[in-house]
Formats: C-alpha cells, sequence, structure tokens
C-alpha cells in the first residue's frame, strides 16, 4: 500500500460524525475557507459547478440557524456552520463560462470534432435540459423521447425536472465530502445535517428562492461525549458486488 493512500485511510477512520464541539479549545476559521477550496475541486455533472456555500460564523447568526435546525447539539455547540446548497437557476452563465472556455482551449480550431461536440453540449443539450419546467411538460417529453431512442439502443434515462435536482444534490454531496474530509485533515470534526426547515433557512441566509439547501455541515473542535456511540456499518459482503 502506497504511503498516501494509508495515510487517507487513517483519515477516513478517524473521521467521526460529531455532535458537540468544544467552546473552549482554539478553531481556525481560515481552514474552512481551506476546505472549500478542496470543495470547489469536487467532480460535478458536467463540470456546470451550480452550487455555492454560505459559511455562517457570527454568534447570532450561528444560534439562529441552529434554531432553523431544531437546535441539533451539533448545530448549536458548532464552531462555524456551513451550508451547502444548490442553485439551479445559475445554469445558463455557467453553460456560457464552460463554452466560453472551450472557446479559448480550441481558439483557432474551432473546428475540431472535440470542440464542436463541447458546443453542442453546452449550447444545445444543456439548454434543453435546464430550461424552466416548473410544470414538468418539458421533463415528460424528454422521459418519452428518451423512452422511445431507449428501445433501441442505450439512453440517458434520467431526465426529468427531479432527476434534475437529484443530480445537482449528488454533485453538491460530492464537494459536501471534500470539505468534510478537508475540515478531517485540518484536526477537526464536522457533523452533516439535514435536518432543518429549508424555508427559514433560506431567508435567514438571503438565498434566492430557486436555490436548494442539500446540508448544513457543522464544524469545530470535537468536545469530550461529541461521539454518541461506537460506529457501526454493516457487512461489506452485503453492498460490495463484484461482477
Amino acid at each position: 500500500m502506497a504511503p498516501s493512500a494509508a495515510a487517507f485511510q487513517a483519515l477516513v477512520h478517524s473521521r467521526r460524525s460529531v455532535r458537540k464541539f468544544d467552546a473552549q479549545l482554539p478553531f481556525d476559521h481560515q481552514a474552512v475557507q481551506r476546505s472549500l477550496q478542496l470543495a470547489l475541486l469536487a467532480p460535478n455533472s458536467s463540470n456546470m459547478q451550480l452550487w455555492e456555500f454560505h459559511c455562517v460564523i457570527q454568534d447570532d447568526l450561528r444560534q439562529q440557524v441552529a434554531q432553523c435546525c431544531f437546535n441539533q447539539n451539533a448545530a448549536k455547540t458548532a464552531r462555524e456552520l456551513v451550508v451547502f446548497a444548490v442553485t439551479p437557476h445559475k445554469w445558463r452563465e455557467r453553460a456560457e463560462l464552460n463554452a466560453a472556455q472551450i472557446r479559448q482551449n480550441f481558439s483557432g480550431r474551432e473546428t475540431h470534432p472535440s470542440a464542436k461536440r463541447a458546443f453542442k453540449y453546452y449550447e444545445r443539450m444543456i439548454p434543453a435540459l435546464y430550461q424552466n419546467d416548473r410544470m414538468g411538460v418539458r421533463g415528460a417529453l424528454r422521459k418519452l423521447l428518451s423512452t422511445l431512442l431507449g428501445l433501441k439502443k442505450p439512453m440517458m434515462r434520467e431526465v426529468s425536472r427531479t432527476d434534475l435536482r437529484v443530480c445537482l444534490h449528488k454533485s453538491s454531496s460530492l464537494a459536501a465530502m471534500n470539505f468534510i474530509n478537508g475540515m478531517r485533515a485540518e484536526g477537526y470534526d464536522t457533523c452533516a445535517m439535514e435536518g432543518y426547515d429549508s424555508k427559514r433557512l433560506k431567508q435567514l441566509l438571503g438565498m434566492d428562492r430557486e436555490t436548494e439547501i442539500t446540508m448544513v455541515v457543522g464544524c469545530g473542535p470535537r468536545a469530550e461525549g461529541g461521539i454518541y456511540s461506537e460506529r457501526h456499518r454493516i457487512d461489506a459482503e452485503t453492498v460490495i458486488h463484484t461482477h
């Protein structure tokens, strides 16, 4: 085993969901910023990066966020809270940025097959997937088309508005995991929380109506008794299948 693999294994094994943080120990808020830089490097669908991260440091605001999280210990004792969210309404500017980057990369070679495929993807396919579909009509038509085309060849099946939301939250969760591992590498602990009043929390942090919260992560130095029980995982043989 490579030394780097052993180090990563040790880090993963040391990570726990810590429910109580120590208010007396020092805490470096810059560790959060460094870990968020790692979050930005997470893999994400089509490199659209439709996410945003809200860092809550101020004591009064942090306690209000904790109330939105039903005053869980992991929220009300956290030294900083980070809210991971997705921003589907920003799809157009992200697609334009990606297309512009491709033009720069293929400057003078815009007719190259790879460039043409990429332009088609960001200028035609992405708009077809992301354009406003509140009533679900476009998604239903895409689903029908996918089913029909899939009768003769492999086809992407997850094309509805709901599928798109799932896709974005998967990307945001990957970013959150990078962040959580980064914080552990910094010597701090975290707790990812899905229990919160999303409507109140969005209002409190001034999020756009279309923004959706993926999770809230509490951060800080581990307090005594912060881990509530021994780790339990089901046997690997029951979930790892080799084909």
